[in-house]
């Protein structure tokens, strides 16, 4: 009986992590690394005192950073993927800013 529950509880446990997996194509390890990237990215940026950062938004997608928003000047841009590229785990950048006008 009791091993009858736990291989139950066993199957239903990797049906619901296979059944996440399909509908996001991302697995829950990859999932857990890209929140990292992005929370590490976002405290880079926040703590860089040379520049204001703080209408970029970040997302990451398989370890790949799409850095979106307005920056004040083409530096700022510039300055921006760079200090992103430095976090470890980030494969490529995406640098979506615009310079305000």
């Amino acid at each position: 009986m009791l091993k009858t529950l736990v291989g139950a509880f066993c199957l239903t446990a990797v049906l619901g992590f296979a059944a996440c997996q399909s509908t996001t194509g991302k697995t829950g390890g990859q999932t857990m690394t890209d929140s990292r990237i992005t929370a590490a990215v976002q405290a880079k940026l926040t703590a860089d005192r040379m520049s204001n950062f703080a209408r970029v938004d970040v997302d990451t997608e398989r370890g790949v950073v799409n850095l979106s928003g307005i920056v004040p000047s083409a530096e700022q841009k510039s300055r921006a993927e760079d200090l992103t590229r430095q976090v470890a785990g980030v494969r490529r950048v995406n640098n979506n800013l615009q310079i305000q006008r």
